[in-house]
């Protein structure tokens, strides 16, 4: 059974354009993505509480005639009842390598095939992500990734990272952005090791520096990067290591 969590894990929408281009509203497409997760059993996650709660769980069963979805529910009763309260409730998940999202106002309790489930309203809209349109995650704050860039002329900076998707990372780069990266620039060779999943190879793209206060009440520039051609396995690698992440945070639950 799923699982669920508190966790600092946040999630957000990354496109630059308009996401109402990325809808779908025909129900027999809506019908087609839902049972397509059910017949793959693909991992969703669902982020309620604003982000800082997490439930992994699964597409049982989709009914549009009774505008139902059945999905899988976790074993803890009283972390199920949290759920349960939420007003509402994002699910993320990817099917075919393309984001998808959806989002319910509440969910209740129900029972599929003679076990404990959930059941939700039908959505009316289901989002697409596709190409940079990707959901972001921020990542641990202790014991951050790193990000290893050559800047040229035999120099090799290390940044520590702040979020990550399929599309690209955030992070932060110091005091003095001008003698580092520049706005439009590419840097190939990055690397990027993800505990426990594997290393990344790419190519980054400065997007933005902006200057930030951090926690500690010092000032710092941040940078958005892009991913340039990033390779499938690379992207495969970024994929799970979210999954990874989720993950942990549900076996470090107190039992």
């Amino acid at each position: 059974m799923a699982e669920m969590t508190e966790t600092t894990l946040s999630v957000e929408l990354t496109a630059s354009t308009d996401d109402t281009r990325y809808l779908v509203t025909n129900r027999l497409e809506i019908t087609r993505i839902l049972r397509g997760l059910a017949q793959r059993n693909e991992m969703v996650s669902a982020f309620f509480d604003g982000g800082k709660g997490l439930l992994l769980t699964s597409v049982l069963h989709v009914n549009p005639d009774s505008d139902t979805v059945m999905l899988d529910c976790g074993s803890n009763t009283a972390i199920n009842e949290r759920i349960l309260r939420a007003d509402k409730i994002v699910f993320v998940t990817s099917l075919d390598r393309v984001k998808v999202q959806f989002t319910s106002h509440g969910i209740k309790e129900a029972s599929f095939e003679n076990r404990p489930a959930f059941v939700m309203p039908f959505p009316s809209q289901v989002l697409q992500l596709q190409r940079r349109e990707y959901y972001r995650l921020t990542t641990p704050i202790i014991n951050p990734l790193i990000c290893t860039a050559p800047l040229g002329q035999n120099r090799i900076e290390e940044f520590p990272i702040v979020d990550i998707s399929a599309g690209g990372i955030g992070m932060i780069i110091g005091n003095s952005p001008d003698m580092l990266l520049k706005v439009g620039a590419a840097y190939p060779g990055c690397r990027i090791e993800l505990p426990g999943v594997g290393v990344l190879e790419l190519t980054l793209s400065i997007q933005s520096l902006f200057e930030v206060t951090l926690k500690n009440g010092s000032k710092s520039f941040r940078s958005g990067c892009q991913f340039i051609n990033l390779h499938p396995s690379m992207e495969s690698l970024i994929q799970r290591y979210i999954l990874k992440l989720e993950r942990d945070r549900i076996n470090n639950l107190p039992r």
